[in-house]
């Protein structure tokens, strides 16, 4: 019973950090990355370099497995917000960079955390996406890019009368819907603590999402 208890208690811990780690970049990476990408670009060495550190050690090789996996996510974020922001139609293909290593990664039994919580993380990346091009918000995106923080808040209000329509909403709810399901599934089909950061990162989708449009909505 012990020992089913501490298991249970990991992979919660597991899951609320791949869920802190998909959001920290939102409050961290997308400041610095404006102003200073390639200080940005650079610290993605000192993640894969902290992981990999913490993977020799027994004790913390769980953590260090996905804080390899978050440097992955945060070097195409880097790239992406750095330097191609302005263009929302590659955003996933940048996001996506990371998607031959880990999957190299599974197939060499290596880094099983934390290519997963990567695959989440792309996995959310993909649906949120979707849902910005299916309410044809990629010009809204590219004007976001274009002007200072001081007028976003001018075209946010546009973008959040765009959200507060029937369509929108049921769009929303069935993206919703799947993101739901998909953490479900993988938190109570499998014990394994890799789909236990895959969830993690999957359900922290709707926490960004949901940050964004409560910005729009109150711009």
């Amino acid at each position: 019973m012990s020992d089913w208890l501490a298991r249970s208690s990991l992979q919660i811990q597991v899951f609320g950090a791949a869920l802190g780690l998909v959001i920290l970049p939102v409050f961290v990476q997308a400041p610095l990355v404006r102003y200073f990408p390639w200080v940005s670009l650079g610290m993605t060495l000192l993640w894969l370099g902290l992981g990999v550190w913490l993977m020799r050690r027994p004790a913390w090789q769980l953590w260090g497995d996905l804080i390899v996996g978050f440097g992955w996510i945060w070097l195409t974020g880097s790239l992406y917000w750095g330097w191609f922001r302005w263009e929302p139609v590659v955003h996933l293909p940048i996001e996506a960079l990371g998607l031959p290593i880990a999957l190299v990664c599974l197939m060499g039994g290596w880094g099983r955390v934390g290519s997963y919580f990567f695959l989440g993380s792309l996995l959310g990346t993909a649906v949120t996406d979707l849902y910005i091009n299916w309410m044809h918000l990629f010009p809204t995106w590219r004007q976001l890019m274009a002007i200072s923080p001081d007028t976003a808040p001018l075209v946010l209000r546009a973008a959040s009368a765009t959200l507060q329509t029937d369509v929108a909403a049921c769009r929303a709810i069935v993206l919703v819907l799947f993101l739901l399901v998909a953490t479900a599934i993988a938190v109570t089909t499998s014990r394994q603590l890799a789909w236990w950061a895959f969830g993690g990162a999957v359900f922290s989708t709707l926490i960004v999402d949901g940050l964004f449009f409560l910005t729009a909505a109150l711009a």
